[in-house]
C-alpha cells in the first residue's frame, strides 16, 4: 500500500487516462458532450481505487466509497437517459463552431483534460478521507456528514425526477418549472450536489489534519454557482423564457427558502 502522495498521484494518472479514452470515443461519435456522462463515473473510479489502495479505517472507507458510488452512478444514469436519442449538447456545439476544424484536439484540453483535473481536485476529500487509520469508530462528524449527504441526495435526485416529469408533459412546453422542490429553490439539483460534497467533507474532517480538503466542496460549490451551473443556465433561461425573470424574483436562487410570492 502506498503513501497519500502515491495514491493521489496514481489516481490522477488513471483519471486523466480515462478522460483521454473518453475523448477518443467522442471523436468517433462526434459528440463531446459524452464527457458529462463520465463525470460521475470518474468519481466512482477514484473512490474505489482509493478504497483498495488506502489502509484507512475500514468503516469510514466503506461509508465514503458507498456514498460516492451511489451519487456517481445515479448521476451518470440520469444524464445518459436524458441524452439518449439526442445529439451533442448545445454548449459543445457552440465550442465546436467556435474552434472549427481545430476542435478535435482543442477539446482534449478544454473539455476532457480540464474535467479530469477538476474531477481529481474535487475528489481529494474522497481520497484523503480513506487514508488515515484513525479515529477508530465513527463519530458525530461522520453522522452529521451522512445526514447532510442524504438531504443533498434527496434534493438532487428528486429535483431531477420532478424536472424530468415536467419536461415529459407536452402541455408544459415553454413554461417554467416552479413546482415541488423548484418552488423553494431555482436549482434544487445543484444545491443538493453541493450539500452532498459538504457532507463528505464533514466525514473526512473526522480524521486528523484533514481541514485542507475543504478545497473539494468549495471548488464544486463555486463551479455550480459561478461557472457551469447557475450562472450559465440562468443566462440561457432568461433568453429563452421571459417568464423566468418573474420566477427569479419570487424564488431563491440556490438555498431553499419559502417563495416570496406565487409564480404560477
Amino acid at each position: 500500500m502506498g503513501s497519500a502522495i502515491t495514491i493521489m498521484g496514481l489516481n490522477l494518472v488513471v483519471i486523466l487516462g480515462m478522460m483521454v479514452c473518453v475523448w477518443l470515443l467522442s471523436l468517433v461519435l462526434k459528440d463531446a458532450s459524452i464527457a458529462d456522462i463520465f463525470w460521475g463515473l470518474g468519481f466512482v473510479l477514484i473512490a474505489w481505487m482509493s478504497f483498495f489502495q488506502a489502509e484507512g479505517y475500514l468503516l469510514r472507507k466503506i461509508l465514503i466509497t458507498v456514498l460516492v458510488t451511489v451519487w456517481g452512478l445515479r448521476l451518470a444514469f440520469y444524464i445518459g437517459l436524458r441524452k439518449r436519442g439526442k445529439g451533442e449538447d448545445r454548449r459543445y456545439q457552440t465550442w465546436r463552431a467556435q474552434y472549427g476544424e481545430k476542435f478535435w484536439w482543442v477539446s482534449l484540453f478544454t473539455v476532457f483534460g480540464l474535467q479530469g483535473v477538476l474531477l481529481w481536485v474535487i475528489s481529494l476529500v474522497v481520497q484523503a478521507g480513506q487514508i488515515p487509520t484513525g479515529p477508530v469508530g465513527l463519530n458525530w462528524l461522520d453522522g452529521v456528514g451522512l445526514l447532510m449527504w442524504a438531504i443533498g441526495f434527496v434534493f438532487e435526485a428528486f429535483g431531477d425526477f420532478q424536472m424530468s416529469r415536467f419536461k415529459a408533459d407536452l402541455g408544459n412546453r415553454g413554461k417554467v418549472m416552479d413546482r415541488g422542490l423548484w418552488a423553494y429553490t431555482r436549482h434544487p439539483n445543484y444545491f443538493g450536489e453541493s450539500l452532498m460534497w459538504w457532507g463528505i467533507f464533514l466525514i473526512t474532517l473526522s480524521t486528523p489534519n484533514s481541514f485542507w480538503t475543504v478545497i473539494s466542496p468549495v471548488t464544486i460549490t463555486f463551479l455550480l454557482l459561478k461557472v457551469s451551473g447557475v450562472t450559465l443556465l440562468e443566462k440561457t433561461m432568461v433568453e429563452k423564457r421571459p417568464a423566468y425573470q418573474t420566477y427569479m424574483k419570487g424564488t431563491s436562487a440556490f438555498f431553499p427558502w419559502l417563495p416570496r410570492k406565487k409564480n404560477r
